[in-house]
């Protein structure tokens, strides 16, 4: 029986609000952080995976996409109102993905550049998934008006209270995406299937 390694996504979120900012591009990074893994063959290699994957929860998975945003956010007075006239995302996507610590060989080499390949794309949907989600606060954030609020401190709350909805549905997305992919005859549960099975 072959065990399904389920992908993960870590939320992190930081704001910081800055006095002066400006809309401005995005400035977004995306990293590859390898784990070692050994083995010779497919079935060494995946059980390497199993041991040596990282650790979410109480279990192992092949791949995580995790991510860091912080935010500039320009609050402005205006009259006895407060409006959040700018926000600029600083993002990076990390991928931590397996790596073998040894050259393959011949028909190993093949599975595994295949199997690979397909474990970087569905992490990069989830990378996508999270461009998303900076997109949609953008949208909220910009123009974000509170009245009777001189001091910028209602405008902060009544944007905290909308990031809420809009992390549960980024992460039941994520959810969905990973069950579907991972449920028998989907797509990362073929990739392993036909890694293991020559």
């Amino acid at each position: 029986m072959i065990q399904l390694f389920r992908a993960s996504l870590v939320l992190a979120f930081a704001v910081f609000a800055s006095a002066n900012s400006a809309l401005a591009d995005w400035v977004t990074t995306e990293k590859v952080v390898p784990y070692k893994i050994n083995g010779a063959t497919p079935m060494e290699l995946y059980r390497s995976i199993g041991d040596r994957g990282p650790q979410i929860g109480a279990g192992r998975v092949i791949a995580h996409t995790n991510f860091k945003l912080t935010w500039q956010r320009d609050y402005q007075p205006q009259g006895t109102a407060c409006v959040l006239v700018s926000a600029k995302p600083k993002l990076i996507i990390t991928y931590t993905l397996p790596k073998p610590s040894q050259t393959l060989q011949g028909d190993t080499k093949a599975r595994w550049d295949r199997f690979y390949a397909g474990i970087v794309e569905h992490e990069k949907l989830h990378g996508e998934f999270i461009r998303d989600l900076v997109r949609q606060i953008e949208q909220i954030s910009v123009g974000l008006r509170a009245e009777n609020d001189p001091q910028c401190q209602k405008v902060r709350q009544a944007l905290q209270a909308q990031l809420k909805p809009l992390s549960d549905a980024h992460v039941a997305r994520h959810g969905d995406y990973d069950r579907v992919e991972m449920s028998p005859g989907g797509a990362v549960h073929q990739l392993i299937l036909t890694f293991l099975n020559p």
